[in-house]
């Protein structure tokens, strides 16, 4: 037979009713869930709040955003110079940050709106425009002594820096910057600002055109054209350009230069071939020369 239990005195049965563990009940299992919830919730909040605030999400939003625009080929390495080049961008900078001497300022600041001027070709209308509006205020940004604004001595030098980067000889873009450059006291607005590089980064291109045109031209032994042929198609270009409006945006007119066809160079070169006056070469200086003056009569000088 199994044996019966014997039960234990009333004393000894409370002592284990007291040392049994107490059980939550199950409603304050599922307020501590919920507790713990909307602590996490409000906690990502705020760290996102400070993040909005300080300015990090906006930041990398553009950074990204830039990236898109651009689509370098070594997204990491372009992303750490854009950082970078962020440091002055903004005129709170011009403070205790301010390095010592305001000239390296001056080119600390040229050398971050070049950085930004050159991400995107010209032809990109939107991202051209953006990275033009960024380099304006690269140099528009006020130190402890110096005002908001941008200054004609600092577009001009900007001017300049672009054209002598580009390696376009100092004599072809010196008309070029005759025309666009303002004075040195005088301010600079943003239209004016971005028609200049526009005409520089232009005009860069156009002079690359054109000395590829006339490395077809000229003889590899003496590195000199014939004038005939190099006049030849200097005034068909002439042509090509003339057909634009005078008012029309710097890259109608490098468009036009790049639709002068092979059969129109075929015609001038044939003409040249049958004129009767001696052959006199043209250097690849003076052919470039004058194929930069020709875009450049269109420019629309500055006032």
């Amino acid at each position: 037979m199994a044996a019966l239990p014997v039960p234990l005195p009333s004393g000894k049965m409370a002592a284990v009713e007291k040392r049994r563990p107490a059980v939550a009940p199950a409603a304050n299992f599922a307020d501590s869930g919920r507790t713990s919830v909307s602590q996490a919730a409000a906690a990502a909040e705020s760290e996102e709040e400070f993040l909005r605030q300080l300015g990090v999400t906006e930041m990398l939003r553009a950074a990204l955003l830039k990236v898109l625009e651009t689509r370098p080929e070594e997204p990491i390495a372009f992303l750490a110079h854009y950082f970078e080049n962020m440091g002055l961008r903004s005129p709170a900078n011009g403070g205790a940050g301010e390095p010592p001497g305001q000239l390296l300022l001056q080119q600390q600041r040229l050398g971050r709106a070049l950085w930004h001027l050159r991400l995107a070709h010209h032809s990109q209308r939107t991202a051209f425009n953006n990275n033009v509006n960024v380099a304006y205020e690269c140099l528009s940004a006020s130190g402890r002594k110096k005002k908001p604004g941008l200054d004609g001595r600092t577009y001009s030098e900007l001017l300049k820096r672009v054209c002598r980067d580009g390696g376009a000889p100092e004599e072809v873009v010196a008309p070029l910057l005759r025309k666009i450059q303002c004075r040195d006291h005088e301010a600079v607005p943003l239209g004016i600002f971005r028609a200049g590089m526009l005409s520089c980064f232009v005009l860069l291109e156009f002079v690359a055109r054109a000395s590829a045109l006339f490395q077809l031209l000229e003889d590899p032994g003496l590195a000199v054209a014939d004038r005939r042929v190099g006049q030849a198609v200097l005034d068909t270009l002439e042509g090509a350009l003339g057909t634009g409006d005078l008012a029309a945006a710097p890259t109608h007119y490098l468009e036009a230069g790049s639709r002068l066809g092979p059969d129109s160079l075929a015609r001038a070169l044939d003409r040249a071939a049958t004129g009767r006056r001696p052959s006199v070469p043209m250097a690849r200086e003076e052919f470039l020369e004058k194929a930069a003056a020709l875009f450049i009569a269109k420019v629309k000088p500055v006032g």
